[in-house]
């Protein structure tokens, strides 16, 4: 009964994908931040969408918040697969 229990779980888990880029850019935090940042992309397999992530207007993907940093990912909701394409202190992240 447990393995039928968790079966459904894993089914609606999504792949997450981080560009190399964004992983140097991650090394640079601060150990503390980086922590929470990596703690929050790992988080989006379970919700890509969470609470408090936003839709952005100016381009395709969603945004969440972690402190002063902000993550920057595109969602393929077909294949349940999310890929992180920028990470970053909130006032470099949107240029």
């Amino acid at each position: 009964m447990l393995a039928e229990e968790k079966e459904p779980e894993l089914k609606h888990m999504y792949k997450v994908n981080i560009r190399k880029k964004v992983l140097k850019e991650l090394e640079k935090f601060p150990n503390k931040d980086y922590l929470r940042v990596t703690s929050a992309i790992l988080d989006l397999e379970k919700d890509p969408r969470p609470h408090g992530s936003k839709k952005l207007q100016d381009r395709e993907g969603y945004r969440i918040r972690s402190g002063d940093y902000r993550v920057i990912y595109v969602i393929d909701d077909a294949i349940k697969e999310l890929t992180i394409i920028k990470a970053g202190n909130r006032k470099d992240i949107y240029e």
